[in-house]
């Protein structure tokens, strides 16, 4: 069992808004559940009763009030939700009307711009005019290629607020990335940035605006917002017509929102796009609105005025999960550049400016600070840090400890596992549960999560794949395209037929926590026995020298050897002695199983464009083995560096 690192006290578990619903579910359903053990199975065994009373408890507005909450099939896929009712997902972001701050946006700059509720409402209600009188209908899509900005709320909720479908890339992306993923979906407006900033650079998106808008034939129009490129002009874009976004439309007058059915499209995301072209994933809207609000609402217990920041661009899932945030009433920081610019402390700093009290990151992040000597209690004052959300990859033990000796002791971490796939959670914090040292709090209301075995058993303490067993509401509504449902089959229900399996190789652990020991398709398996890559990355993390490393299994003699590569800090070469201490730490604190073969220096590891690892890639190119698309690749010339070497001869 791992060390508790924090526990809520009696006081705050009463105060929590977790607890409140335990009691209003045990008086509304005349129940006696006393505690989140039993609140959770019940949200399982009752599902359709779970989902009804989560929409009663957060008052979801119903344009036509559904007939039944849940129909369920004879596959997880065929659950029918909330039957014949309408909604509009804006209208819950937006239904805060005063001047209290909804949005505060931070550039790298140091540029600071916020809109209260009114002012948010104002300017979604000019936009969502325009829009409208360029004729847009519900289900056309809107796509958008731009920084983490109060625009780009603005312009996602427009949208949404008609019944458009909302998609969005990060500027840097590049031409090609941004390509594959829009000209499936066929956009009828692009909203775009002509130049952003990244680490005090300044960069020009005119010619890779052009390259897209060439490759989207069916586009109608284009929205400009200059950004860092004051001086642009709309003639610099063509053929399509172009307006700049000062010039579109006056904000003013209130927002009408769209009555849609609870499976009505709302984003259109996509998958990381390392082994073929990306997946586009298409998610109702009724799902995400009811999984954001358990999960703003119950899991991180964010009440209304309270402060929420993710560092996240908007071509990940977690800028759509970090903007449902105004649906609990909370005020949204945004923050559009680098972390660590221009110096580790930038985001701290963010969290006394704007007094933010949950601040979300990613554990190559808190890595970061850590070799970076950052001891942010030392610095910041952080008196209004009460939670601490991570996710992005598996977060390590050893980080646990930073937190917990440099930040606070006084502070909720809450890992958090789930995936584009769901824009959601499977496994998350929880304001009942106890921190423990390595360990994902526990499952999410309404989330039937297990972890089976190769025969389809559930397992504790044993590592499996990380699957539910039951629908929920952020189920996809399929990928954009797949007419008959195959590859959305054979994505997440061809492992156990019928059974969501989501691709994570995992632990259920018997203190009610879980571990993700990383993606199973990257699971090693020397000698038959499978190993998590994220097992081995949470030793090397101890290894100060070392940045960060990637692990993969390489074919070997009729077998498989683990092999892994080390990026070290500045100036630093790998030698014996080095060697040899990471070898040391993995044996002492893993198993000699997860003891590399052979470790290998390299300058740069490749990355996704939303920052994750692709062992996969990696694997391809030592074994001579084409990778498919090297444009979902932060920084694909990095791979170039794992050919052909010597060491692995």
């Amino acid at each position: 069992m791992h060390d508790v690192l924090w526990r809520p006290t009696t006081r705050q578990i009463e105060a929590s808004r977790m607890d409140a619903f335990r009691r209003w579910v045990n008086l509304r359903f005349n129940l006696q559940l006393d505690d989140y053990p039993a609140l959770h199975r019940w949200s399982i065994e009752q599902r359709a009763q779970f989902w009804q009373a989560l929409a009663e408890y957060f008052q979801v507005r119903w344009h036509i009030p559904p007939s039944s909450a849940l129909v369920e099939g004879p596959q997880m896929s065929d659950a029918r939700w909330f039957t014949g009712a309408t909604l509009n997902f804006a209208e819950h972001l937006l239904q805060r009307r005063d001047d209290r701050p909804a949005v505060v946006a931070v550039g790298e700059d140091g540029s600071r711009h916020s809109l209260t509720h009114n002012q948010l409402a104002a300017q979604v209600a000019g936009l969502q005019q325009a829009l409208r009188q360029l004729g847009i209908q519900p289900g056309d899509r809107i796509a958008a290629i731009m920084p983490n900005t109060w625009q780009t709320l603005v312009a996602m909720l427009a949208a949404s607020s008609l019944g458009a479908v909302w998609s969005s890339c990060s500027p840097e992306f590049g031409a090609h990335a941004i390509i594959d993923r829009f000209s499936q979906i066929a956009p009828r407006v692009l909203i775009a940035c002509a130049g952003y900033q990244y680490a005090g650079k300044t960069f020009d998106q005119v010619d890779t605006l052009n390259q897209v808008i060439a490759q989207l034939p069916q586009l109608q129009h284009l929205l400009v917002l200059p950004h860092s490129r004051a001086a642009t002009r709309a003639d610099e874009f063509g053929p399509v017509p172009t307006t700049l976004w000062d010039d579109f439309f006056q904000p003013g007058g209130s927002p009408t929102f769209t009555a849609l059915p609870f499976d009505h499209p709302l984003y259109i995301l996509y998958s990381s796009g390392t082994t073929g072209v990306p997946k586009c994933i298409v998610h109702r809207a009724g799902g995400v609105l009811l999984q954001h609000l358990k999960e703003h609402g119950l899991h991180n217990d964010l009440k209304a005025g309270e402060v929420l920041f993710y560092y996240t661009t908007c071509g990940w899932m977690m800028w759509n999960w970090l903007v449902s945030g105004l649906a609990v009433g909370a005020t949204l920081v945004l923050y559009d550049g680098s972390p660590l610019h221009p110096g580790p402390e930038r985001l701290l700093d963010l969290i006394d400016a704007e007094g933010i009290h949950a601040f979300g990151t990613s554990p190559k992040y808190l890595a970061a600070l850590e070799q970076a000597g950052v001891k942010p209690a030392s610095s910041h004052r952080l008196d209004s840090l009460r939670l601490m959300l991570c996710t992005g990859s598996p977060l390590s033990p050893h980080s646990y400890d930073y937190v917990y000796r440099q930040f606070k002791a006084e502070l909720c971490l809450a890992s958090m596992s789930g995936g584009t796939d769901i824009v959601a959670c499977f496994v998350l914090g929880n304001p009942l549960l106890a921190v423990r040292r390595g360990e994902i709090a526990g499952k999410g209301l309404g989330m039937a999560v297990q972890v089976w075995n190769e025969k389809g058993q559930p397992v504790t303490g044993e590592k499996g794949e990380l699957v539910c067993i039951h629908p929920f509401p952020s189920m996809p509504l399929g990928f954009w395209g797949d007419r008959d449902g195959s590859r959305y089959h054979q994505a997440y229900f061809s492992q156990f037929e019928g059974v969501w399996c989501q691709g994570d190789y995992a632990e259920q652990l018997p203190t009610g926590g879980l571990v993700i020991h990383g993606r199973s398709d990257a699971v090693l398996n020397p000698g038959g026995v499978r190993i998590g890559t994220a097992e081995i990355y949470r030793q090397v993390e101890k290894v100060e020298q070392v940045l960060e490393s990637v692990a993969i299994a390489q074919d070997w003699q009729g077998d498989v050897r683990v092999v892994l590569f080390v990026r070290l800090g500045h100036g630093l070469q790998l030698d014996d002695a080095l060697r040899q201490r990471i070898r040391q730490v993995i044996r002492q604190f893993a198993t000699p199983r997860h003891v590399p073969a052979v470790i290998v220096q390299v300058s740069d590891i490749p990355r996704t464009l939303s920052g994750k690892l692709v062992e996969l890639a990696i694997r391809n190119v030592v074994h001579g083995l084409p990778v498919k698309n090297t444009d979902a690749l932060a920084n694909p010339e990095a791979l170039e560096q794992f050919r052909d070497r010597a060491e692995l001869r």
